[in-house]
């Protein structure tokens, strides 16, 4: 058995496929990060992430692999499960070395399990393209702070750069660090030092006057519309998990 330890970037993920490859490698498994302890015989190697490897690979499943297919790769990489680099090692490689496509092959372990992730991240995307809610800040920008389960950050560009063009706006995921900022051109990955726990606060400082004006008046809008009699908890937090209430307005 090889363990090869990678950054955990998609680039590195391919870059290790490259190298499963060129080493002629056949019982391997991954494992992000620095080298883990294993046992006696345990071969390890080290994968360094190569853009020009990684672009090789990408070719590859591209010959093989519909557009939408790599598309649904690259998002169940984004899942960031621990243990399922192993199942996107193994589709890739069943992918690569068939004669056809198999992305509908679901007698197949790794297409059934990379199928699964899918869901799961699709549904967190559409959860927080709902989800999500802007407050203006002074600079006439607009900020949203989120804390998804899995990264779904890069897929919610199109939809909210398409939705929101003509104005400013930044989504930041707090739990990741990270976050894209349009600036009604482009978008770009940025990351805010929120070491000192007041910085957060210094961000709802930041709001407009009549910040709190439209938050209130979304609430009422909220109570009004609900009807208490047809009033179903259970329903509700199945369609709303409380995991999203503390960035939803009509919550806090």
């Amino acid at each position: 058995m090889t363990t090869l330890s990678y950054d955990g970037t998609f680039e590195g993920l391919l870059t290790a496929v490259f190298d499963v490859y060129a080493h002629k490698l056949c019982n391997v498994k991954l494992h992000q990060g620095e080298y883990l302890e294993g046992t006696l015989f345990d071969e390890k190697l080290h994968v360094v992430t190569d853009q020009a490897r990684a672009a090789r690979v990408l070719k590859s499943l591209k010959l093989k692999l519909s557009t939408l297919g790599v598309q649904r790769l690259y998002a169940a990489h984004l899942a960031e499960i621990s243990g399922e680099d192993n199942n996107l090692l193994g589709f890739m490689r069943y992918a690569i070395d068939s004669a056809e496509n198999i992305e509908e092959d679901y007698g197949n372990k790794y297409v059934v399990r990379v199928s699964e992730i899918v869901r799961m991240v699709r549904r967190e995307k559409h959860r927080m393209e709902a989800f999500i809610r802007f407050q203006k800040l002074r600079d006439g920008s607009f900020y949203a702070a989120i804390e998804p389960d899995f990264n779904v950050l890069p897929l919610l560009i199109k939809h909210f750069k398409s939705r929101y063009a003509d104005m400013k706006w930044m989504i930041y995921d707090l739990r990741r660090k990270y976050g894209i900022y349009y600036d009604l051109h482009d978008t770009q990955f940025i990351t805010l030092d929120f070491a000192d726990s007041n910085r957060q606060a210094d961000i709802v400082a930041a709001y407009t006057e009549d910040e709190d004006m439209y938050q209130h008046l979304w609430k009422n809008y909220f109570k009004s519309v609900n009807i208490a009699s047809r009033k179903n908890t259970k329903l509700h937090v199945r369609h709303i998990p409380k995991r999203y209430w503390k960035h939803l307005t009509e919550k806090i």
